[in-house]
């Protein structure tokens, strides 16, 4: 068989279980074979009988066709869904114990994760940002940079869930090579020879020579200088009014962007319902929807589920490169 992925169900009331059964009906036998959901085997019943998926839920391990689940109990889920729950946050964070568990110990070689709620996840005591704080702390990493992947648009971030102000300090020669290093090892091994990688500016016009601002010049174009010096094609820094319809046109394959919003913005105004967040620098390997738990539709058969289908299909993708 195939490199295991194992998807965790996000928050038992959210769509998370709805997107994954939808999804995973979708796909073909082999992918189904190889993919193991982590979370409550009574949520994902209800949310494949909610949309009529007439596959049979089984164990990790039976035979057959079927959605494989690995049931993690944990007392109190509400039993419905669309509502906020401390026993769901926990829920969330156990899944997704579960699942570095198997990563780690060589048993899953992919997470695709669904998604989590902040404030659940808080109310649990699970004092995270969201899956990237969590996922480093579970691996022993100090940090993970956010890849945003889509067909024709690719953005890796300096930083991501700070205040802009924090964002620019952040912005230094030393995390911005780092940043552009990561991303051009990335598109190596997904199968891209040369990556052409190109960095966005933080301030207008990349300050203007020092008129709107020094930060362009002091911090990131030596970061590309440095890079450059080390073989990697990257160009910048480039005004981030431009840089990413030049990017979507084909011009380059990857954006590094300075911070959370100049990044996000068009990425999601472009791929909004196929762009997935692809975590890198962790010593494992996880990718995800880009979007939320949408309490507000769960449970109604409505959530869209092309999201968790790309996210699969790039898991699938990750697991077959390898980590060298």
């Amino acid at each position: 068989m195939s490199a295991r992925i194992v998807i965790t169900m996000g928050d038992p009331s959210g769509v998370g279980p709805e997107v994954t059964v939808k999804a995973l009906a979708s796909h073909g036998a082999a992918l189904r074979a190889r993919t193991v959901v982590i979370g409550d085997a009574d949520t994902l019943a209800r949310a494949a009988a909610q949309v009529e998926v007439a596959l049979p839920l089984i164990g990790p391990d039976d035979p057959g066709d079927g959605i494989r689940i690995e049931h993690v109990s944990v007392d109190g889920l509400p039993g419905r869904f669309g509502v906020l729950s401390a026993a769901c946050g926990e829920a969330s964070f156990r899944y997704i114990e579960r699942a570095v568990q198997m990563t780690t110990a060589g048993k899953a070689a992919c997470i695709v994760t669904a998604p989590i709620n902040k404030e659940a996840l808080n109310a649990a005591g699970h004092h995270y940002d969201g899956h990237t704080g969590m996922l480093a702390h579970l691996t022993g990493s100090k940090s993970s940079y956010m890849l945003l992947a889509a067909e024709r648009l690719n953005v890796l971030h300096v930083s991501t869930h700070v205040s802009l102000k924090e964002a620019i300090g952040r912005a230094t020669t030393q995390r911005v090579v780092e940043t552009i290093r990561m991303g051009h090892r990335h598109f190596l091994r997904m199968g891209v020879d040369a990556p052409r990688i190109a960095v966005a500016g933080i301030n207008p016009h990349c300050g203007e020579n020092g008129l709107f601002g020094t930060e362009d010049d002091d911090e990131i174009r030596p970061a590309v200088e440095q890079a450059r010096a080390e073989g990697i094609d990257v160009t910048g820094p480039i005004s981030a009014d431009t840089v990413y319809y030049r990017a979507f046109g084909g011009a380059f394959d990857l954006v590094i962007a300075q911070y959370h919003d100049q990044g996000h913005i068009p990425i999601k105004l472009v791929a909004f319902d196929t762009a997935v967040n692809v975590s890198l620098g962790l010593p494992i390997d996880r990718c995800s929807v880009d979007h939320g738990t949408a309490f507000d539709i769960a449970g109604t058969g409505r959530a869209n589920h092309t999201n968790m289908i790309c996210a699969l299909d790039y898991g699938a993708r990750l697991a077959s490169a390898g980590r060298g």
